[in-house]
C-alpha cells in the first residue's frame, strides 16, 4: 500500500550506513564533538551556585548562561546522529522539532514561574538573532570570498511570507486594544479577555500553518528546497583578484566574475558539512550527503559517530540536564534586574537567545564561506519559522492548559522592531543574491536594536489582584467569573521594578 511504502521510505536512510561504533568510542565522540564542551564544567558549578550561594543571582545567571552554551550543541549533536539512521524526511522532522529544544525548554520553565515578559521577549529575541545577526554573518563572511552568492529565491520568498503572518498574529492583538481604547463602554478586564480568548485561536490557526509548512516542504515540494532546481541563482566569484585577499584554501582554481559556482547543500542535515565523513576523492565543493553524479548504490556508506543506545541517552541526560540548569538561570533572572544595571528585555531579546543558538549560529556562518548558503538560510530563516510558527503558538497553547494568563499582545517596542526586521529581510533576500554590503546592513540593524534594548526601561505586564482591582470591574468579573482568574496574577509573582504597567494585561 501506498502508506506502507511511505513509511518505509521515512525510516530507510537516504545513504548506507556504516557498522556504529562501540559504546566507549561513542563516548569519546561525545567528549571531542567540539570545543564548547570545555564549558560544560559551569553545570556544576551553576548548581552549586544556586544551592551555596543562593543570594548571588548574577553570578548563577552567568554561569548557568555558559553552561547550556555547550548542552545545546550535543543537542545538535545528538540530533544529526540520529537523523542519519532515519529517511530524509523524517529527518527533516526531527531537526524542526529537536531545532530549538532550548528556547522550548527555557520558554516553558519561565512560563511555570510566571515570568511572561521573559517568555515573549526571548522567542521574539531568537527571531531577530537568527533573522538579523546571523543571516547578516553569514551574508558578509560570504562575501569576502565570492562577489555574490545565490539562493533559491522561491523558497526564500516563501519563508518570507510565513514570517509576515506570523508577524501579522503578532500586531493584530496590539491594533486589537488600541482600536478599543478611548471609547466610553471600555473595560480593562473584558478587553484582556477578549485578548486572551482570540490569541489563543489565532495560536491554533499558526500551528496549522506550521504542520501544512511542514508537509510542503518535505513532502509535496522537496524539490523546491533543493540546490538542483532551476530558481537556483549562481553564485559569483570577484574579478581578478580577491579585494580581501581571502583565497580559496582547498579548491586552488580561480573564480572569476561571471563563473557559476555550484552551492549544494542539504536541507535536513544541518552540521553535514563539519561532522560528516566522506570519500577522499571527493569535490571539496560538494557538501557531504549530496550526490549530484553518482546513485546512492556507488556511495561510500555513511560511518555515523555514535552507536544508537548512546545517541539516544545522550538526547535524554541532554535535554535533562538543559531543563535542571535552565531552571536555576529562569530563577536568577529576577535577581539579576532587581539593581536597575540592566532589564528583563535586554536580558530576553539580547542575552538569552544567545544560549540556544550560539553553536547552530558558528556552524551556519561557517559553511556560508564553503558557499553553502542554502543550508546557512535553512539554519538562520528556518529556525525563526520554528519559532514563529510552533514555538510562540505552542507556549501559548500550553499557557491555555496551565492556566496562564499568556496571550500574543507582546511589548509595542518588540512588536514593532520585528515588523521592521521581517520587512528588511524581505527586501534583502527577494533578488535571490547576496553580498558582504547587505550582510553588514543586517548585523549593523542588529547592533541598532541591542543599543535600543539597552536602554529601553520596558513595560511590565499588569497584575491585576482582587485586593488592588478596581471597584468598576467587579461587572466584568461577574460576567465572566470563570474565565477571568486567569487574568488575575497572585501578589508578589513578579516584580515591576516600578516600570510602567503595559497596556492590555
Amino acid at each position: 500500500t501506498k502508506f506502507r511504502r511511505a513509511a518505509t521510505l521515512m525510516v530507510q536512510p537516504k545513504k548506507p550506513i556504516g557498522q556504529a561504533p562501540n559504546a566507549w568510542r561513542s563516548i569519546q565522540a561525545i567528549v571531542f564533538a567540539s570545543w564548547l564542551n570545555i564549558l560544560l564544567v559551569f553545570i556544576p558549578i551553576s548548581w552549586a551556585m544556586n544551592f551555596a550561594l543562593p543570594d548571588q543571582h548574577t553570578l548563577t545567571f552567568v554561569f548557568a548562561f555558559l553552561a547550556i552554551i555547550p548542552l545545546a550543541k550535543l543537542l545538535a549533536f545528538a540530533t544529526d546522529e540520529l537523523s542519519l539512521r532515519v529517511g530524509q524526511t523524517l529527518a527533516g522532522l526531527l531537526n524542526a522539532t529537536l531545532g530549538n529544544a532550548v528556547e522550548l525548554i527555557v520558554s516553558i520553565i519561565a512560563l511555570a514561574k510566571c515570568q511572561l515578559t521573559i517568555v515573549q521577549s526571548s522567542l521574539v529575541g531568537s527571531i531577530l538573532s537568527n533573522l538579523l545577526l546571523v543571516l547578516g554573518m553569514c551574508f558578509f563572511a560570504g562575501g569576502l570570498r565570492f562577489s555574490e552568492q545565490g539562493f533559491g529565491q522561491s523558497a526564500v520568498q516563501l519563508n518570507s511570507s510565513l514570517l509576515t503572518i506570523s508577524v501579522i498574529a503578532v500586531l493584530l492583538p496590539g491594533a486589537f486594544h488600541m482600536a478599543l481604547q478611548g471609547q466610553p463602554e471600555y473595560d480593562e478586564l473584558s478587553t484582556d479577555y477578549n485578548i486572551l480568548k482570540t490569541s489563543h485561536g489565532v495560536a491554533i490557526i499558526l500551528l496549522f500553518i506550521y504542520a501544512s509548512y511542514l508537509v510542503f516542504q518535505l513532502f509535496s515540494h522537496k524539490a523546491l528546497y533543493d540546490d538542483a532546481n532551476e530558481d537556483m541563482q549562481p553564485t559569483k566569484g570577484y574579478a581578478g583578484e580577491n579585494p580581501f585577499r581571502l583565497h580559496r584554501t582547498r579548491n586552488p582554481r580561480n573564480i572569476t566574475d561571471g563563473e557559476m559556482v555550484s552551492s549544494p547543500s542539504s536541507t535536513h542535515d544541518r552540521e553535514a558539512a563539519t561532522t560528516s565523513f566522506r570519500p577522499a576523492d571527493a569535490d571539496p565543493d560538494v557538501e557531504p550527503g549530496t550526490h549530484p553524479t553518482a546513485s546512492v548504490e556507488t556511495e561510500a556508506p555513511e560511518q555515523p559517530l555514535m552507536s544508537l543506545a548512546v545517541c539516544l541517552w545522550l538526547l535524554v541526560v541532554v535535554t535533562v540536564l538543559v531543563a535542571v540548569t535552565a531552571e536555576f538561570l529562569v530563577d536568577s533572572i529576577d535577581g539579576l534586574t532587581s539593581s536597575g544595571s540592566i532589564n528583563k528585555e535586554f536580558v530576553g531579546i539580547i542575552l538569552l537567545p544567545i544560549v540556544g543558538n550560539a553553536a547552530e549560529h558558528a556552524t551556519a556562518v561557517t559553511v556560508s564561506v564553503k558557499d553553502k548558503l542554502t543550508l546557512s538560510l535553512g539554519v538562520a530563516v528556518g529556525s525563526s519559522i520554528q519559532i514563529a510558527l510552533f514555538v510562540i503558538p505552542f507556549i501559548v497553547t500550553l499557557g491555555w492548559i496551565m492556566n496562564k494568563p499568556l496571550t500574543l499582545l507582546f511589548d509595542p517596542l518588540e512588536s514593532i522592531v520585528l515588523f521592521l526586521s521581517v520587512l528588511t529581510v524581505n527586501y534583502v533576500v527577494q533578488d535571490g543574491k547576496s553580498n558582504w554590503l547587505e550582510g553588514m546592513i543586517l548585523m549593523c540593524l542588529y547592533m541598532i536594536l541591542v543599543v535600543t534594548f539597552w536602554y529601553y526601561p520596558g513595560e511590565s505586564l499588569v497584575h491585576v489582584t482582587k485586593e488592588s482591582r478596581p471597584s468598576h470591574m467587579n461587572a466584568a468579573v461577574a460576567r465572566y467569573p470563570r474565565d477571568l482568574p486567569k487574568l488575575l496574577v497572585k501578589p508578589g509573582a513578579s516584580s515591576t521594578n516600578g516600570r510602567r504597567p503595559r497596556a492590555g494585561y
